[in-house]
């Protein structure tokens, strides 16, 4: 079955029929093209983010070609849990200088989501946004502050996580 099907007939819920599904695909050779093309497209972006973060949670990876393509992608995302796996999946993503003001605008934007897990990991975006360009470390720093004041314990949560790891 491809991965559109499946992807289709996933309930939208189940780690473990997704986790199947990325099973059956990763020894694809078209299985990354496939993700990023059903990323662009709202009813298998769920999915499709998910098996994304999946991939590089497990030690995968993707050509810099793939990961521009992505980011350009990501600010077009319907759904909070693709804005959250998108999020999730940005330290494993090196954001090269022409997606620099792409992935701002992207980590910005969700700072200020309704869903108080967008927030939280869009903090975690701006953090690997400064490591790699340094020039947004103070204003990461101020954005953590208030957050600590401001935010869900959740979210405050993953600020110190963050804070903790620091910028050296």
């Amino acid at each position: 079955m491809t991965l559109e099907k499946q992807l289709i007939a996933w309930d939208g819920k189940s780690t473990d029929v997704i986790s199947a599904i990325y099973a059956s695909q990763i020894d694809n050779d078209t299985f990354i093209s496939e993700v990023i093309t059903l990323i662009e497209h709202s009813c298998y972006e769920k999915g499709a983010t998910w098996l994304l973060k999946h991939h590089l949670e497990s030690g995968g990876t993707l050509q810099i070609v793939d990961i521009n393509s992505l980011y350009q992608g990501f600010a077009d995302l319907q759904g909070w849990e693709a804005r959250l796996h998108a999020l999730q999946s940005m330290p494993y993503m090196p954001i090269t200088k022409p997606m620099k003001t792409i992935v701002e605008m992207f980590v910005r934007h969700g700072l200020t989501d309704s869903n108080k897990f967008v927030r939280a990991w869009a903090y975690n975006g701006f953090y690997e946004l400064a490591l790699q360009y340094p020039e947004y470390q103070a204003e990461a720093l101020q954005f953590f502050n208030m957050a600590l004041k401001d935010e869900a314990a959740s979210v405050k949560a993953r600020v110190r996580n963050i804070m903790k790891k620091g910028f050296s």
